[in-house]
Order: structure tokens, then sequence, then C-alpha cells
């Protein structure tokens, strides 16, 4: 770290060693004993302007107290059914680590549907597997290679993307937002693989309204990335879509515990487990009812809704050439 980078850190701390005595306990929650690296990670989101990274952080602690996230993971969708359902529609799941130690989570972009349940419960399930990740995951990973991980890796399928995609970009967009606001840089590299022609088209678009830094993180895979990834991670932390030769569905390939989206996959189950026994340990504080846990929704920013119009618009553009395709043939 450079010295100005070290001297915005220290001005940042200062500023933090004074946050009043509400926001502590989600402070702590947060960076989980690893402040700098939390720090950093804030600042990295502001390029490194320290009253606008203070005031980002001091933000999510007050959206975290008035959403109750610290209670989340005490939380679980019930009933299982439902839960299976959510997890069926939303295809996210970990597969292993990297060989740096880093959590690999793999995303089925093409074929969630996130038809199965309300916008509340897919921010439910999103916002508790980032908590699982912050408070339980990374710090297991932290303690088991003697070293912070503060990061995770992340694999999109594209597999199956499609014109229909249009009707989640706004969900897609508030949980972008979530995430941007609240769990800035937390992904070292995205890999994205399997990516069919409307990916690139998009892609092509979209890049240049990213910022340097997030473009830096994107890599488009040929194929699976099957042999890229490789060079990061074992064949066991592949996740199953990257584990056959060429490309394929990433919804059903492999039975329920190699299929790392599916609910019997053990990264689910443990899951689903712990958060069912931390609402059994505060139980006597408040019974587990049916129903969605709700958390206010944010106003995408300026950046977020022009990629999300500029995706919209080049999907309008394919689905409109495909059309005009069509009705040529005789």
């Amino acid at each position: 770290m450079g010295i100005v980078s070290q001297e915005a850190v220290n001005q940042f701390k200062a500023l933090m060693d004074q946050v009043e005595e509400a926001l502590k306990k989600t402070y702590q929650n947060v960076h989980q004993g690893y402040q700098t690296e939390t720090l950093v990670r804030f600042l990295k989101a502001r390029e490194w302007n320290v009253v606008k990274a203070h005031k980002m952080l001091v933000d999510c602690l007050n959206w975290r107290v008035q959403n109750e996230i610290d209670r989340i993971l005490e939380k679980p969708i019930i009933p299982s059914e439902l839960y299976r359902d959510v997890r069926d529609s939303q295809l996210i799941g970990m597969s292993g680590y990297s060989r740096e130690g880093h959590p690999v989570f793999a995303i089925g972009g093409g074929l969630s549907t996130f038809d199965k349940a309300s916008v509340h419960y897919y921010v439910q399930s999103h916002i508790q597997i980032n908590e699982y990740r912050d408070r339980v995951i990374l710090p297991t990973a932290s303690k088991r290679y003697e070293r912070p991980i503060t990061t995770c890796v992340k694999v999109l399928d594209m597999t199956g993307l499609k014109f229909s995609a249009l009707s989640q970009i706004k969900l897609l967009t508030i949980i972008s937002t979530i995430d941007d606001l609240n769990y800035p840089e937390k992904t070292n590299t995205y890999y994205i693989v399997n990516a069919p022609y409307i990916f690139s088209a998009c892609w092509k678009v979209v890049k240049p309204l990213l910022q340097e830094r997030t473009r830096k993180k994107v890599q488009v895979l040929s194929g699976n990335g099957r042999d890229e990834l490789l060079k990061i991670m074992d064949f066991a932390s592949l996740p199953h879509f990257c584990k056959q030769e060429g490309s394929g569905s990433s919804r059903h390939s492999g039975n329920g515990t190699e299929n790392c989206f599916s609910l019997d996959h053990p990264f689910h189950q443990q899951l689903y487990n712990y958060i069912k026994h931390q609402a059994a340990i505060n139980k006597s504080a408040a019974p587990i009812k049916q129903g969605s846990f709700h958390v206010d929704l944010p106003e995408p920013h300026a950046g977020g809704t022009e990629i999300a119009k500029t995706i919209e618009s080049e999907l309008h553009k394919f689905g409109n050439d495909i059309g005009n395709g069509l009705s040529s043939i005789p």
C-alpha cells in the first residue's frame, strides 16, 4: 500500500473511531476484525476520497440498523418448499475455494427466472448469502489460511440468456444497487462462461459505461471456461457447469449434491441449517413467522440506471432483429 493510500486509511480509521454508539455493533459485523481491509474496500469504491468513503460507510451502517440486517441470518425463508422454489429460480451457490483461499461463487445468470416468489424473498435470500459469506465463510477462510481473506471470486454462467431476461432487469438492478452501496469491492474477479451472442452484444455496449476498476475485474472466457479456471482452482472447486466438456446447461446438470445451485448441495444445506439454528437460538425474542423479511429497496444510482437502460435497449434491438429475421422467412 502506497504512502497516499495508507494516509487515507489512517484518516478514515480516525473518523470511524468516532462512529456513534448505535452503529458500533453493526460495524463490527461488517469488518469482522479486518478493519483496514474493510476501509480499503470503501475507499476503492469512492476513488480513495476519504470524505465520500466515510459517508458511504456510515450510510451503509444506518441502512443495516434500519433494516435489522444483523438479524437477517435468524430469519429463514419458510416453509422449506418456498425456499426450494427460491433456490430453483435464483441460481447461485458456492462451489469451493480458489488456490489463494477465496470462496468461489457460481451464478446462473442465463437460467435464473426469479418467477417463483416475490421480489422481497429474492432480496432477502441474496442478502442472507452475502451476510453468511461475510460473517461465516470469509472469517473461517481467514483462519484456515492464516491471513485476511475478505473477498471472493464469481463465475457467471450465461447459458440460456435470452430476450426474456428483459423482465428481470428491474430486480437485478435492485440487487446490484444493494451490493454497490453496502457490499462494495467484495469480488476480485468475475468470470463469464458459456456466453451466447446476446451477451456479447450487450457486453459490447455496456463495457464502456463501467468504471475502469470494474472493467478490469471482468473476464469473458471461451466455452465453459474450464481450462482457464483450473489455473486458479482445483477441479473439485469448479462449478458443476464448468466440469463438463464444452458448454452445457447449468440448471439441471449433475445431481443435487453436485449442482451448487440446488438446495440439496452442501453449501445450501449448511446455510439453511445455520439460519434455522440461529432462529431457534433467538426464538424467545421473536417467533419464526412465514413471510419475507422486508428490506427497504434502494433507488438505483444514475450509473446503474444508465446501464440497465442500455441493456434494455440492446435486448429490444436483439428481439426486433430476430422478429425481422423470422418475418422474412417465406
